[in-house]
């Protein structure tokens, strides 16, 4: 494991309050309801237009850009079939060099999809890159909780 350092300049934590409002916007921007539009614009600004976003899950890796990533997403928060959906992080850590960050962590969801409520856990990674106009969404990848297959304890 990297040594953690404790000491932290003030650029250093500037840097982690943006970042971690990013990946706060990030999971807030999966919310079924009223203001989705809004939301998913908010979610493309956060990207690079370039972003690779990947889901696991225990099947073949769904590699997906920008707009493969968002749209099916949008529809399926808006088309009334997903209720009281929400994602939110749980537990996560930053880690930042100079230009390059990324974002480990725990998060949860829930939400009822055609009548029937239900939950769920996982583990997203979220790299980051500084550029001109602030700091950028590169890449996410996530894996959910299943069978044979549960968060690490000390990411409750």
């Amino acid at each position: 494991m990297w040594p953690v350092t404790t000491d932290v300049t003030a650029d250093e934590a500037t840097d982690q309050d943006a970042i971690q409002g990013m990946v706060d916007a990030f999971f807030g921007a999966f919310v079924s309801g009223p203001g989705c539009a809004e939301r998913m614009d908010l979610l493309r600004g956060l990207l690079l237009p370039q972003a690779v976003v990947v889901r696991t899950c225990g099947l073949e890796p769904a590699v997906m850009g920008v707009e493969e990533f968002i749209a099916p997403r949008e529809a399926l928060l808006t088309d009334g079939s997903l209720t009281d959906f929400r994602e939110w992080p749980v537990e996560g850590r930053i880690e930042v060099f100079g230009d390059i960050a990324h974002w480990f962590g725990a998060y949860a969801k829930a939400g009822t999809q055609a009548g029937e409520p239900f939950t769920g856990r996982g583990m997203k990674t979220i790299q980051l890159v500084r550029t001109p106009g602030g700091w950028r969404i590169s890449a996410a990848a996530w894996d959910d909780e299943r069978d044979g297959l549960t968060l690490p304890t000390d990411a409750d």
